[in-house]
């Protein structure tokens, strides 16, 4: 029965006129927490373009500075710059940073902590990155790296493929779930005790700066990092072999 509650009170079935299988149940607290990080993207983007507009302004060398970061980050991840990446691989960056520090507003819960958030943001990755393969080795040259070095290896080439999903998707959602969870048994813990929330308000900071703010940056990085280096991998030109090279 609370079971029952609880499913209730957490997920949203817009198709229950027709069916209430659970594949088609909405976590609603993702559904808040992601919309939420949209309207944070649109508010900061709105933000920073009218600090842009200051020629000598603090922020306009901070955010100038942040892009250089990605510029750099792309060039020697990719070997070149290329526009379209750094802006991929910032968007990533930006978006799962917001979703694991949007907990900090009250009411929000990480929408990074559901399993359905992070395979999207690995699907995604995956789709950008096949892509942009496909566009530097041509549908044959990247159908014929499937068969190589004999036919035979094609299934472990489509496993070796799909692996990236798991290992993006489920690396982000495994530290933010579990970080989650830990912070939450922390906080149960506390709750009700006046010494501890009082006189333990610095580690209680701490514990929340690290699992959320810190914890969340790190994960956000690490999978546009991740993103940028299975790019490179698939999108890199074998150099030819020069007789001298050959010792």
């Amino acid at each position: 029965m609370q079971e029952t509650n609880f499913l209730q009170i957490h997920s949203w079935q817009p198709f229950a006129r027709f069916t209430t299988h659970p594949f088609f149940t909405v976590n609603r607290e993702t559904i808040i927490g992601t919309w939420v990080v949209l309207a944070l993207l649109i508010l900061i983007g709105g933000l920073v373009w009218l600090l842009l507009k200051k020629p000598n302004g603090i922020a306009r060398y901070l955010a100038f500075s942040a892009a250089q970061g990605f510029i750099d980050l792309t060039t020697q991840t990719l070997g070149t710059f290329n526009a379209h990446h750094f802006y991929f691989c910032a968007a990533l960056f930006l978006f799962i940073a917001l979703c694991n520090c949007v907990t900090l507003l009250p009411w929000t819960e990480e929408p990074t902590a559901d399993i359905n958030t992070t395979l999207a943001m690995g699907l995604i990755s995956f789709f950008y990155t096949q892509w942009y393969a496909i566009k530097a080795h041509g549908l044959g040259g990247y159908l014929k790296e499937y068969f190589t070095p004999i036919f035979i290896m094609f299934p472990l080439h489509v496993i070796g493929k799909l692996s990236s999903i798991i290992s993006l998707s489920f690396r982000l959602f495994g530290n933010i779930f579990g970080g989650s969870v830990i912070a939450r048994i922390y906080l149960s813990f506390i709750k009700g005790s006046v010494i501890l929330e009082t006189l333990g308000l610095p580690l209680n900071i701490l514990i929340t700066l690290f699992f959320v703010l810190f914890e969340g940056l790190l994960q956000a990085f690490v999978f546009s990092m991740l993103s940028l280096t299975y790019l490179s991998i698939a999108t890199a030109h074998e150099e030819p072999t020069q007789i001298g090279d050959i010792p």
